[in-house]
């Protein structure tokens, strides 16, 4: 299915602006202990339908486990998106671009 770029989305009688879904996401992945920051490409959205494929890009805090930080984040950005919207999510991938050391700037 080809995926459609649009500045709002309309479902039913409500209207969501293309950036709401996002900022929702990287909201949801910030508030994870052990993410550090979004980085390179931040986040990835496909929407296919009411179905929702993500991408998010990660630096991960050193001494937090990865897997334990990717399995959260994924777990929260489907509950957030699920709860505020009427979407629903088929796939977080999380890539872990890097590790930020403790005495290092955020970028």
């Amino acid at each position: 299915m080809a995926r459609k770029k649009v500045n709002a989305v309309k479902t039913d009688n409500l209207f969501y602006g293309r950036n709401v879904v996002r900022n929702i996401i990287a909201l949801a992945a910030k508030e994870i202990g052990g993410v550090a920051s979004l980085q390179g490409r931040g986040i990835r959205a496909e929407l296919f339908g009411k179905n929702i494929n993500v991408d998010v890009y990660l630096i991960i805090e050193f001494d937090y486990s990865m897997p334990d930080v990717a399995y959260r984040v994924q777990e929260n950005i489907k509950r957030s998106v699920e709860t505020m919207t009427e979407y629903k999510i088929d796939t977080v991938n999380v890539n872990v671009l890097g590790v930020r050391f403790p005495g290092a700037e955020a970028s």
